[in-house]
């Protein structure tokens, strides 16, 4: 990492995306420019319409991926497997042995987009949670009770208590991660047990806190799951991104819905923040005074802990005024339009192109 004094410009090694959403058809044609432009390679989310549950399924989606990418542009992405009830042991050791899978995700049932398929019962995939530990493939979990009789605000607390750890207890070896935290329990649940547990942190969660879904009516743009929490618990995340620490690491869960779908009936629970994530970040560990481990945080603790090299490309951040369109035009035949994260806000730090 190069520095300058006084920081103006920011010399990187090219950072990873260890949670995305990049959808399928129209949106995926639109949006994978906006991670391929910065990221070397991102953990791509198996949660489409039908989940990836199949090693062929994964195959032909990274196929789309590669086919979606503009000219030039080197890009890798990572797939998963979506774990669900009555999975085969035999799909998670075939995607695993033949390099199709990098991990698998476990979505509780119902607790997120496209979840209904998710798990039921943790204690019924056992047999692929041993398959996994026995191979060294790691867990990504959605960390949240879809318990209709707890608190939206208390599910990601409740589901560390009832189910992570005993996870951890029963699957001592099992790679595993926490994604997108948004508390400090959170927080002190993966420093105590880092080593095999791990956690990505977001952008959003990094500058908003639960108020911000309010601000002047019902913000849908801010609305996601794990919904935003209280002050303390955004402070807890900027302690622990910019902590240095190896067990915290990039992951956006930029997760784009048009418009339309946003303002809908069902609010569907997502924040498109690719198009900005990296000089999102940026501004985080400036306000923090950790400029210097951002690069640890983007770049090196991710792949560290996924034991793949690290990339050898590096990116630049000069501060410069950033204003944030207002719209993330699809340019497809319904003219659809996704509103970013920051949307009309001015960032102080942006990428520069080309480098």
């Amino acid at each position: 990492m190069a520095l300058n004094s006084p920081a103006q410009k920011l010399i990187i090694r090219q950072p990873d995306d260890w949670h995305v959403h990049l959808r399928d058809g129209s949106i995926l044609e639109a949006v994978l420019s906006a991670t391929s432009r910065v990221f070397g390679r991102a953990i791509v989310m198996p949660n489409l319409q039908p989940p990836i549950t199949s090693v062929e399924a994964a195959k032909s989606y990274r196929e789309r991926i590669l086919s979606s990418l503009s000219s030039g542009a080197d890009f890798t992405p990572l797939m998963t497997v979506f774990l669900k009830d009555g999975l085969s042991p035999d799909v998670i050791k075939q995607g695993w042995h033949e390099g199709v899978f990098t991990a698998a995700k476990l979505y509780p049932a119902h607790s997120t987009t496209n979840s209904s398929d998710g798990v039921s019962d943790l204690i019924a995939i056992d047999s692929l949670l041993e398959t996994m530990e026995n191979i060294d493939m790691p867990l990504l979990i959605h960390g949240e009770v879809n318990d209709p009789h707890v608190d939206i605000f208390d599910r990601e607390e409740v589901f560390i208590e009832r189910h992570l750890a005993p996870l951890l207890s029963r699957h001592p070896g099992l790679r595993v991660v926490l994604e997108h935290i948004t508390t400090e329990q959170a927080v002190q649940f993966v420093e105590a047990n880092a080593g095999k547990l791990a956690a990505t942190i977001t952008p959003h969660h990094l500058h908003i806190n639960r108020n911000a879904m309010f601000l002047g009516g019902i913000r849908s743009d801010f609305y996601c799951l794990p919904v935003a929490k209280r002050e303390r618990h955004r402070l807890a995340l900027r302690k622990a991104a910019t902590s240095g620490k190896k067990c915290f690491f990039l992951g956006t869960d930029s997760a784009p819905h048009t418009r339309a779908a946003k303002e809908s009936a069902c609010g569907c629970a997502g924040i498109f923040n690719a198009p900005n994530a990296l000089e999102s970040y940026a501004e985080v560990f400036d306000e923090e005074g950790a400029l210097d481990r951002l690069e640890a945080f983007a770049s090196v603790n991710g792949p560290s802990f996924y034991g793949l090299p690290l990339n050898k490309k590096t990116v630049t951040l000069i501060r410069q005024t950033n204003i944030v369109p207002l719209v993330f035009e699809l340019l497809n035949k319904e003219n659809e339009k996704l509103v970013p994260f920051h949307a009309g806000e001015t960032l102080q730090w942006k990428l520069e192109e080309n480098n």
